[in-house]
């Protein structure tokens, strides 16, 4: 069962092929290209910004500054946009590759990596957006920004998990692709992303402190924007839930691949 995933190294060549081919399918024909993964998530800081910002008060730290909380609410998105990109396009891409599905020889294992990288490559553009804005608004780059492949490396390892888990549920079960739409956006919600820990009430903070992705998102801020190293606490237990969700979804994935073919 597990033979395929020690495999997976010596696949790097077909994994970044189907990636590169992934990424370039999704902007295919479109004027703007690879400029859509700034535009989007661009609207949605503006739209969040106007509510929480403007009409809500809402602030992330000490400043009063709009623009401050422009660049956190990117920040917190960044990650949480390329996981939630990752899991939608991954529970149908079984489905979608079903050509591929009775050819035994094909890794079918790596069509949810591919997913993962092209979101991680999206994410990486947004990335280099933020700085890029960081230098604009508040003129300083910190050094922290090194820690950034401390964070990726769990944060790959859990989308991974969630990839094949939902690829696998994908063929089954044709509604998770709505439902886990639904899923994701109520996790969101539940995740400060675009609100601040600050401001929730104490009764539910543990709540949203138990969230995997709340230290997650946290540690994004500090290395990029507020110029700290990670907390290590935080980054601990988000790895432990990466760890659990890589070994559980692939786990299933390579349960239930035997059956693929049968309901395809």
């Amino acid at each position: 069962m597990w033979q395929p995933l020690w495999q997976m190294p010596g696949r790097l060549n077909l994994i970044l092929s189907l990636a590169r081919r992934e990424l370039a399918a999704r902007y295919k024909g479109s004027v703007l290209g690879i400029v859509w993964a700034l535009v989007t998530p661009i609207v949605m800081i503006a739209i969040f910004t106007f509510l929480f910002a403007a009409i809500f008060k809402a602030r992330f730290g000490l400043s009063d500054s709009p623009w401050d909380y422009a660049l956190y609410l990117f920040c917190g998105l960044l990650p949480w946009t390329a996981y939630q990109e990752s899991l939608q396009l991954s529970a149908s891409t079984i489905v979608s590759h079903a050509n591929l599905v009775k050819r035994v020889v094909f890794p079918l294992e790596t069509l949810p990596v591919a997913q993962t990288l092209a979101s991680l490559a999206n994410q990486m553009f947004g990335t280099v957006a933020l700085l890029i804005a960081l230098l604009v608004i508040r003129h300083e780059v910190h050094a922290t920004v090194l820690w950034l492949p401390v964070l990726l490396v769990p944060q790959l390892i859990a989308t991974l998990g969630a990839a094949w888990l939902l690829a696998s549920l994908g063929v089954f079960l044709r509604d998770i692709v709505q439902g886990i739409t639904l899923v994701l956006m109520a996790w969101m919600y539940l995740t400060p992303i675009i609100y601040p820990e600050s401001i929730v009430p104490a009764r539910y903070l543990p709540y949203i402190q138990l969230n995997p992705f709340t230290p997650l998102v946290s540690n994004y801020r500090r290395i990029l924007i507020d110029g700290l190293p990670p907390d290590w606490q935080g980054l601990a237990y988000f790895t432990v839930f990466a760890m659990i969700s890589f070994a559980f979804g692939y786990w299933w994935f390579a349960k239930t691949r035997k059956n693929f073919a049968d309901v395809i």
